[in-house]
């Protein structure tokens, strides 16, 4: 029963945080796209379907990771190497933020920037026709796809290198903030 309560908590956590972020996210791509000319706002999109194919191969890397090197690095105070390790131990849950939660968010925000463009183009330059919005969504998949899809492979190829890099940026964050990720609760 605790085990289930668990993944329950997680699986609900996991959802907050996903409403949370896609309204901030979204808030802050009509606040950018509302400001662009509509040019702009494809480079923004494209950034944006960047930003998840990029989440997306570090949530792939995680779990594609072997420990043992890195944590031969850790042991020779290699920055990063030491939460590297960490990340990977945890890589179910970097896995489910990175592909899950960001990804998810970055593709579903993306989908929806193709949909305000194509309006602002139909309603700014009086276009009449459905085309558009079947171009700009078939635009966007295509995109997103052929990225992952690449993404993945990199992932699979480069997962050490991708998470030591990850755990540089960690490593960064932990220096500037003073809180350390991942770090297992002590027993009593």
């Amino acid at each position: 029963m605790p085990e289930r309560n668990k993944w329950l908590r997680r699986g609900l956590g996991n959802a907050l945080l996903t409403f949370v972020l896609s309204l901030i996210l979204t808030y802050i791509a009509n606040l950018i796209l509302g400001a662009l000319v509509v040019y702009f706002a494809l480079v923004v999109l494209l950034l944006v379907i960047l930003l998840g194919v990029g989440v997306d191969m570090v949530g792939f890397a995680a779990v594609a990771a072997d420990a043992a090197p890195l944590n031969s690095k850790a042991a020779n105070k290699v920055s990063g190497a030491r939460q590297a390790v960490r990340l990977i131990k945890n890589a179910d849950q970097v896995a489910v933020f990175c592909s899950d939660v960001m990804g998810d968010i970055c593709s579903t925000l993306a989908g929806a920037m193709g949909a305000v463009i194509v309006f602002r183009l139909i309603t700014e330059r009086n276009l009449v026709s459905n085309w558009y919005t079947i171009v700009m969504t078939a635009l966007v998949a295509a995109v997103t796809v052929c990225g992952k899809a690449l993404g993945k492979g990199i992932a699979i190829q480069e997962a050490n290198e991708i998470m030591l890099r990850l755990g540089q940026v960690v490593a960064w964050v932990e220096r500037l903030t003073g809180l350390e990720f991942f770090v297992p609760s002590k027993k009593k």
